[in-house]
């Protein structure tokens, strides 16, 4: 893949409403994909298409979740639509997304995204000019984004930092058999389950070559 092209189309961004989010983490999942993660900074608007999530359910022993609310994940009990940041093992920041009632744990984690607005920034954020590097694994795309512990808690379908959209002119949509399904990546609990969801052939899908085809 070449070095980041220097033109970017405008595109108009809606936000999402509470009420269009699935309350259901695995369908929070699969309907996420496809969708627009925005990032509001001074002066730049930074955005991209999710490509690949992983859904974290209620009773999950894999989630952060699993043994109730802390100080730490407080805010996958919040109510669908909020932001939950945390520091993964010492090296990067996640984004996941509230997905159930309030006081019910869930969340799914944004594990890739299709840089859309903002890439100059983006390359100066990560330190790289390849388009396929930017946003292509949750550290990276958190790294791109400057996503931190800071926004945690904010709700993404509120007017802010951070927020969930779409496309008002999508594009053409795909077809539901271009949304796969694996395991997940990177955990030992619970693996065997298909709880991972991306768009297959999309070069901005992260993992092994098995993981995005």
């Amino acid at each position: 893949m070449p070095a980041v092209t220097p033109r970017e189309a405008p595109i108009s961004i809606r936000r999402l409403r509470r009420a269009e989010l699935p309350l259901h983490t695995v369908a929070l999942a699969r309907f996420l994909v496809g969708k627009i993660v925005v990032r509001e900074l001074s002066g730049v608007r930074l955005s991209g298409r999710v490509v690949e999530t992983e859904a974290y359910p209620p009773r999950d022993p894999a989630a952060h979740h699993f043994r109730g609310p802390t100080p730490r994940n407080r805010s996958m009990f919040l109510s669908v639509g909020h932001a939950y940041v945390y520091f993964s093992y010492g090296n990067h920041f996640m984004l996941n997304v509230s997905a159930e009632a309030p006081g019910i744990g869930g969340g799914v984690l944004i594990r890739a995204l299709e840089p859309v607005e903002g890439i100059r920034q983006m390359v100066r954020h990560r330190n790289t000019s390849r388009l396929l590097d930017l946003a292509r694994g949750p550290g990276r795309l958190a790294s791109a984004l400057r996503i931190d512990r800071s926004l945690d808690a904010t709700d993404l379908c509120a007017p802010g930092p951070l927020w969930l959209g779409a496309m008002t002119r999508p594009r053409r949509p795909a077809p539901a058999l271009l949304l796969g399904a694996s395991k997940r990546i990177g955990i030992t609990r619970a693996a065997h389950r298909l709880l991972r969801f991306y768009l297959r052939g999309n070069p901005f899908v992260s993992g092994p070559r098995g993981f995005r085809s």
